[in-house]
């Protein structure tokens, strides 16, 4: 009986294993992070919010996949369906930190390198990309690069908005002076402009229209 427990639980672990391996290597890959500038966060975002992180808690679903989840209080929104005033919640691969399970083992699935992580009470603009089909979890498009969080007034990601407008090129006669010197002066944005640009970017469709690339 003993020995046909042990063989059974071979077949077990080989496909947790295995399983395992699905989930670490979508993460490795993620983590060579390919620089998006602001035109290709617009495009691959589902939804623009803005607004107050109101919660990050940590967990594993039902399915066992480890995950951070956040709510947003909403202030303002650029794009999608989501509302002013609301509460966007979502769940993120990976947890806060290492937890010990009921089984005395540790899980060490902490959210990768290259993921943004998400703090309660910081205010952020979060160009969110459209959820995972299979998990239902979710993050911001171009990983990190997608979540920028207010300073002091200024608006800045994990990366310094490094390549944030590398390569965009917008009607100039659509801009403030202050948004076409936001965009030749890489660093920290003012949020207010930086809102606006974006707001109106997506409002009047400039990519579309060609007005923005």
């Amino acid at each position: 009986m003993i020995a046909r427990l042990q063989r059974c639980r071979k077949p077990f672990a080989a496909l947790l294993a295995a399983a395992m391996v699905m989930l670490v290597v979508p993460m490795a890959n993620a983590m060579k992070l390919k620089s998006q500038n602001l035109t290709q966060l617009i495009q691959s975002s589902e939804s623009i919010v803005a607004g107050n992180v109101k919660s990050v808690t940590d967990g594993i679903d039902d399915a066992g996949i480890p995950f951070t989840e956040v709510t947003i209080q909403v202030g303002s929104t650029a794009k999608g369906a989501v509302k002013e005033g609301s509460e966007y919640t979502f769940r993120q691969f990976g947890l806060l930190k290492p937890r010990t399970m009921a089984n005395g083992h540790q899980m060490l699935a902490v959210t990768p390198e290259g993921f943004p992580r998400w703090n309660a009470g910081e205010y952020v603009v979060a160009f969110m990309h459209e959820k995972a089909g299979l998990t239902g979890l979710q993050t911001t498009a171009g990983m990190a690069q997608g979540k920028l969080k207010m300073i002091n007034g200024k608006l800045i990601n994990e990366f310094n908005n490094f390549g944030l407008f590398d390569g965009v090129e917008i009607n100039q006669q659509l801009l403030s002076s202050e948004q076409q010197n936001m965009m030749t002066n890489p660093g920290a944005v003012d949020a207010v402009a930086f809102m606006d640009l974006v707001g109106r970017a997506v409002s009047e469709n400039w990519i579309g229209k060609g007005e923005m690339k």
